[in-house]
């Protein structure tokens, strides 16, 4: 399998409703890694590095959101593969 880094900006009602917490899970599930974490601006940000066709489902998963959520729009970029990353991380 190929392997993708895409980062992910979701914009919304995405803070305050677990969104962090329920991508970490996805990702976990996935065995992706990276992190997560609330912007100033209000969206969340996600950088992700992992199978590609693993990647298409977190960027579907995003689309969709926790439970709570209600996204209004996904930004993707695709990025190098690095593979920097040891986990998948909630960031503060």
């Amino acid at each position: 399998m190929s392997k993708t880094r895409v980062h992910i900006f979701v914009s919304g009602l995405v803070q305050g409703v677990f969104f962090r917490y329920f991508t970490k899970k996805t990702a976990d599930k996935l065995n992706l890694k990276g992190w997560v974490k609330n912007l100033d601006d209000g969206r969340v940000e996600i950088l992700a590095e992992g199978d590609e066709e693993r990647i298409e489902e977190l960027i579907r998963w995003t689309q969709k959101g926790s439970p709570a959520s209600k996204v209004e729009n996904v930004e993707i970029k695709y990025e190098d593969y690095k593979g920097e990353f040891g986990s998948f991380e909630i960031r503060y």
